[in-house]
């Protein structure tokens, strides 16, 4: 198997393991339905990954990665702070059904015993906090927000952003999406010295 076919069928057997995670959850995927879903063997599986926990390690932290990839074109593009706030605000919020919220919480759930799945759902994790909070403080820096903790700020945004998408994944019909994009808004603005209106 050449580079380039190994690096072409990791990619396939991690979009699969994402697929059959999103259906069956972390804690009942197993290797062998991987490998089926794929049609490919169970060794060759093995031979990409190791254990079962490297795959879904690697399997949680490359569908978050797409989200990642998304944030980043927000984050390194030359629109002001208020302007990359609201994107990253819509783009944080669950829409549709939600596979990518269901595989967070599937990944927040199963670090709780999985070292390895711990580590990456923390860097992870901790990497939207960090480009939010940069975001904050430049906005800070050009007088857009009134903020004297970014980082705080970063991870009280985030954390009632969690909360609420987590409620509408598991609960549905509880609370809806017009509902939870108005409590986020009141919350950042109230956080950045905003009123709601402006991050519409």
């Amino acid at each position: 198997m050449t580079r380039r076919s190994a690096e072409i069928r990791l990619d396939a057997l991690l979009r699969t393991a994402c697929e059959v995670i999103a259906e069956r959850g972390l804690a009942n995927t197993r290797t062998s339905d991987v490998a089926e879903a794929a049609g490919v063997s169970q060794a060759l599986v093995f031979y990409h990954f190791a254990t079962k926990d490297r795959m879904l390690a690697q399997a949680f932290a490359y569908a978050v990665e797409q989200d990642l990839a998304r944030l980043d074109a927000v984050v390194r593009s030359t629109a002001p702070p208020l302007a990359k706030l609201r994107r990253m605000l819509r783009l944080y919020a669950p829409t549709g059904r939600s596979t990518s919220w269901s595989l967070w919480i599937e990944g927040w759930a199963e670090s709780l015993r999985t070292p390895e799945l711990e580590k990456v759902s923390r860097r992870l994790d901790l990497r939207w906090r960090q480009d939010l909070a940069a975001v904050i403080s430049a906005g800070v820096a050009d007088g857009t927000f009134d903020c004297p903790d970014p980082a705080g700020a970063a991870w009280r945004i985030s954390a009632v952003m969690d909360g609420l998408a987590v409620q509408l994944s598991v609960h549905e019909r509880v609370i809806t999406r017009r509902q939870i994009a108005a409590w986020i808004r009141l919350v950042a603005a109230r956080e950045l010295g905003l009123e709601p209106a402006q991050l519409d």
